[in-house]
C-alpha cells in the first residue's frame, strides 16, 4: 500500500517543511503552516535510473581487468591485482606494517609506470619518505 506524504505550507508565502513548526522558515510569520497532500508524488526517487539493468553474461570480468602489482601475495589478496580506477582501504593494527606494505606496493607500480597515490591520515610527507 502506498504510504501518503503530507507537507506543511505558508500560507502567506508557500514555503513548505515537512514537519509542523509555529513560524514559517521563509517569512517568519507565525501560525501560518498548514497541512496539505505532497503534489510532487509518492515516488522517493531522486530522478531517473542512472543506468539500465544489465545480463549478468554482459558484465566484465573484473578479473580480467586486474593490473598485477608486482606484489604477488597482494594480487593474490585483491583478486589479480588492482582494477584501474578503484580504492583500496587497508586497515589494522598499529605497527604491523601496513606503510611498509603499500609504500612497497606503490614503488612497484611507479617503476611499472602506473601513476599511484599513497594516502595516509597518520604519517607526514616526511615518515613516507
Amino acid at each position: 500500500m502506498a504510504r501518503t506524504k503530507t507537507v506543511h505550507r505558508c500560507t502567506e508565502c508557500g514555503w513548505s517543511s515537512p514537519k509542523w513548526a509555529g513560524r514559517c522558515g521563509g517569512c517568519d510569520e507565525w501560525n501560518t503552516l498548514v497541512e496539505e497532500l505532497d503534489s510532487r508524488g509518492e515516488s522517493s526517487s531522486v530522478g531517473p535510473p542512472s543506468s539500465s539493468p544489465s545480463r549478468i553474461a554482459d558484465v566484465i570480468d573484473v578479473s580480467t581487468a586486474a593490473r598485477p602489482t608486482g606484489l604477488p601475495e597482494v594480487d593474490r589478496v585483491l583478486g589479480g591485482g588492482f582494477v584501474p580506477g578503484s580504492v583500496a582501504l587497508v586497515g589494522g593494527e598499529p605497527g604491523i606494517g601496513k606503510s611498509t606494505l603499500l609504500l612497497q606496493l606503490v614503488g612497484a607500480t611507479a617503476a611499472a609506470g602506473v601513476a599511484s597515490l599513497y594516502v595516509s591520515g597518520e604519517e607526514s610527507v616526511g615518515q613516507a619518505r
